[in-house]
This record gives structure tokens, C-alpha cells and sequence, in this order.
């Protein structure tokens, strides 16, 4: 059983910057490739970003492409995701999520993920 912190979210200013973290229970998510998707108010919940498990593979979506960054820490248990240059339109409730798999392949479909932290706030003031 894997168990998904994830914290990091606040207020922020147009052009500011967050970074957010996914803390993992168990060292096991060394084996776990991570994603990070949001939840705008009434909106579907969508892609943001991933990592494979070996950390040499990510992926984003195309709204955030240049501006959010992926990483981990395999030491530390610790997906975390950067996001710069924010936009009032990237507010909502952002969550990692975690799924097992071959150590180069990334996951976009949250269907695929199998393991989820409980949401941060990220807001975007204009």
C-alpha cells in the first residue's frame, strides 16, 4: 500500500511561483512512476505532468510546457512539481498520483494511476 501526501499550494500572484510536493509512505514508490493532475471548479480533472520511475522520461501537457517542472527524489520518498510563471487559469486543486510500472514509461491517463494524495490549493491571482 502506497500513501500520497501532497502539500505545497497557496496564493499566489500572476507570475508567481509554487513548488509542490508528494511525499510517498513507503520506499517503494522508487518503483512507482508519478503524476501530478488538477481539478478546476467545475471542470473534469486533467493532465499536468510526469515522470517515469527511472526519472528518465517526462511528459506535460501543453498549457504548462515550459513553465511547470517535474522532478523527484528517490532518497527523499518526494515527487515534487515546480510550477512557474502562474496564471489565474492554473488555479485549482493539484494531486499526485502514483502508479507501478517499466522504468521508462510515463502515465497521462489518470485512469492508469492507481495511488492519489488528497489535493493542494494552488490560486492564481490576477
Amino acid at each position: 500500500q502506497v500513501q500520497l501526501v501532497d502539500s505545497g499550494g497557496g496564493l499566489v500572484q500572476a507570475g508567481g511561483s509554487l513548488r509542490l510536493s508528494c511525499a510517498a509512505s513507503t520506499r517503494n514508490t522508487n518503483m512507482f512512476a508519478m503524476g501530478w493532475f488538477r481539478q478546476a471548479p467545475g471542470k473534469e480533472r486533467e493532465f499536468v505532468a510526469a515522470v517515469s520511475w527511472d526519472g528518465s522520461n517526462t511528459n506535460y501537457a501543453r498549457s504548462v510546457k515550459g513553465r511547470f517542472t517535474i522532478s523527484r527524489d528517490v532518497a527523499e520518498n518526494t515527487g515534487y512539481l515546480q510550477l512557474n510563471s502562474l496564471k489565474p487559469e492554473d488555479t485549482a486543486v493539484y494531486y499526485c498520483a502514483a502508479v507501478s510500472g517499466p522504468p521508462s514509461k510515463v502515465y497521462r491517463n489518470e485512469y492508469e494511476y492507481g495511488y492519489w494524495g488528497q489535493g493542494t490549493q494552488v490560486t492564481v491571482s490576477s
